[in-house]
């Protein structure tokens, strides 16, 4: 832990026990941080009290504090909203930051005789007017927009309708009018308070309301027929539908759950995703995700104590209940927090959790398209952390035996580097020094030749050999490396086929990888592809063998021959349905005939 100034610690001493928010600054006064506390003295004090050994990026941040302002505030709700004002303004190097601070699309109804409703993403708050949203995608926007003025015939011109330009009769109807897509409110064709009815109507649909819009269509259908007016009703069914079908894609849990927020969490190494979705009678009116990066080492329940108060104020939220997935940080005052284990409102949450998480593969998917590298950095860091190793095993080995009944006993070594295969530096070895089916043996030779050749070609090593068996395999791998002098400079362990057991040198206890992760999928490729490589090798051999043993009894035919035509014809199959023709094209006509004779006769 860096020394304390004096100036600081006559600082520390005069901190109050109150809520409040406090400011780092570095030696060109430069804010670093901004922190809220319940407790300014105790959260405060707690950074130059300790040693931070389990947080490293905490104790750089200490070592860089030069001086500290707070300010007290009254409740620790009203220090989450300072923090996060000052965060946004300051952006300071050590705090989580929010990355998604775009401009999101609303709809607004302006204040006017004739109000009109349009999409913006600039709020003019004193204007009279009122917006709705914002709206997490632009296209669920336009869709709303769409669906209003498909039901109401509400004006899109710009035009200053007041009562002076009416009765002067500045304006002239257009061509929304003559499509019957507005009622000619610049002639005055329509009364301001008939125009007010459809704009009602349109604010329910705004605010969710639309169990209550098709209560109230229903009831004028109804009357219209009536009063036999039946196509006047049948442009009110038109409209009924239209709101009906909406709901169906809309309604997601009991209409009994009314204005209520729901928030989720997810995360990775770097950043923090928090979800809210706001629900009106049953229905998501507004989803949208948002994400923080982190610096310090944030915990989730504060991060989504961050996220709660950023959101609701973005969203201008009134809800009274919040539901969320675990406790919150900072204890909100006139709010009521729900952790649900089951029902509609458990429901709600899993879908907001839902979008979490797949908010997070997309944005993993966008930026590994952006950068191919980036996708294998992680899956080998995982690896890495998943094998306890020092190093990232950007170059990895993976060893396999081949033998049918102890015949043609070969080896394959795959390598893969950035988690790929390099096949080019794909080796096999026919093994030389063993007698009859001995895989450890087998194993001790291969591994034994190849890091002798590399190392006397001064080529670099993998960062992680894998052996394909269990203990015994990789315990002869070891003796062969331990012979190398490379025992410990290389990582290496075993992978049993059976139940997938990860096997570490000189420990009995496997490793169970999850059967989804992307560590034992990579483990498990290179096995496959060792596996694949070696068999296609070992068939080969014994199609050589075949064909050679066939054709050795031939007088005339050498073993020139005999590789010519196996590398022509691949198998003694395929020399026995030769015709005399195409064998004498490749071998000339007499030693063709001496191998037709021959064959024919060893068939028959």
């Amino acid at each position: 832990m860096a020394a304390t100034t004096q100036h600081i610690k006559d600082i520390l001493a005069l901190l109050p026990d109150s809520p409040g928010v406090y400011q780092y600054f570095d030696k060109e006064g430069t804010i670093i941080y901004v922190g809220k506390a319940k407790n300014l003295k105790r959260r405060v004090s707690s950074y130059f009290n300790k040693q931070h050994d389990d947080a490293p990026k905490t104790r750089v941040l200490v070592r860089n504090i030069a001086d500290l302002k707070y300010i007290v505030v009254g409740t620790e709700e009203d220090a989450l909203h300072l923090e996060n004002s000052l965060i946004k303004k300051y952006r300071p190097r050590y705090n989580v930051l929010l990355k998604d601070d775009k401009t999101y699309p609303w709809i607004c109804v302006t204040k006017e005789d004739y109000p009109r409703v349009f999409l913006t993403r600039r709020v003019e708050r004193g204007s009279g007017a009122k917006y709705y949203g914002p709206y997490a995608h632009v296209h669920i926007a336009k869709t709303m927009i769409e669906l209003i003025h498909d039901l109401y015939p509400l004006r899109t011109c710009r035009l200053s309708l007041t009562p002076d330009a009416l009765a002067g009769g500045r304006h002239k109807v257009c061509l929304q009018y003559h499509i019957k897509r507005c009622k000619g409110c610049c002639e005055g064709r329509i009364s301001p308070q008939e125009y007010a009815s459809y704009i009602e109507a349109v604010k329910h649909i705004l605010n969710g309301n639309t169990g209550r819009l098709c209560d109230m269509l229903k009831t004028e259908m109804f009357d219209l027929a009536a009063q036999m007016r039946y196509e006047e009703a049948q442009v009110i069914k038109e409209k009924y539908d239209l709101v009906e079908r909406y709901r169906a894609k809309s309604v997601v849990v009991s209409s009994v759950i009314s204005h209520v927020d729901v928030f989720s969490y997810d995360e990775d190494d770097n950043a923090a995703f928090v979800n809210f979705m706001h629900v009106m009678g049953g229905s998501i009116v507004q989803s949208v995700t948002i994400e923080y990066r982190k610096k310090l080492d944030e915990t989730a329940a504060e991060i989504l104590a961050l996220g709660i108060a950023e959101l609701r104020a973005r969203f201008q939220s009134t809800s009274r209940e919040v539901i969320v997935p675990f406790e919150p940080e900072v204890t909100f005052e006139q709010l009521h927090i729900t952790i649900p284990e089951r029902g509609d409102k458990r429901k709600l949450l899993d879908i907001s959790i839902q979008n979490v998480r797949q908010y997070k593969v997309d944005r993993l998917k966008q930026a590994e398209k952006l950068n191919p590298e980036q996708r294998a950095v992680r899956i080998l860091s995982r690896l890495q952390k998943d094998l306890y190793m020092n190093e990232l095993p950007i170059h990895i080995e993976c060893f396999d035996n081949s033998n049918i009944q102890g015949t043609n006993a070969v080896a394959a070594c795959v390598v893969f580097k950035m988690a790929k295969p390099s096949k080019k530096d794909y080796r096999h070895f026919n093994i030389k020094s063993v007698t009859g089916p001995d895989d450890y043996a087998s194993m001790r030779e291969i591994v034994y030749r190849r890091y002798h050749h590399l190392l006397e070609e001064g080529v670099s090593l993998p960062q992680l050999i894998v052996v394909d068996g269990g203990k015994g395999q990789l315990s002869a791998a070891i003796s062969s490396l331990e012979a190398l002098g490379l025992r410990g400079k290389i990582a290496i362990i075993g992978i049993a086929e059976r139940l997938e057991e990860i096997y570490f040198p000189e420990d009995s206890t496997p490793l169970y990888l999850d059967k989804n992760s992307e560590s034992l999928r990579l483990i498990q490729h290179l096995r496959d592809e060792a596996h694949r490589f070696g068999i296609t090798h070992h068939r080969n051999k014994r199609s050589k063998q075949q064909v050679v043993s066939a054709l050795d009894g031939i007088k005339g035919i050498g073993r020139q021959t005999s590789d010519a035509l196996l590398r022509h014809f691949k198998s003694l199959k395929r020399i026995r349905e030769a015709s005399l023709e195409e064998l004498a094209a490749l071998i000339g006509p007499a030693k063709a005939r001496k191998v037709v004779e021959a064959l024919t006769d060893s068939r028959a």
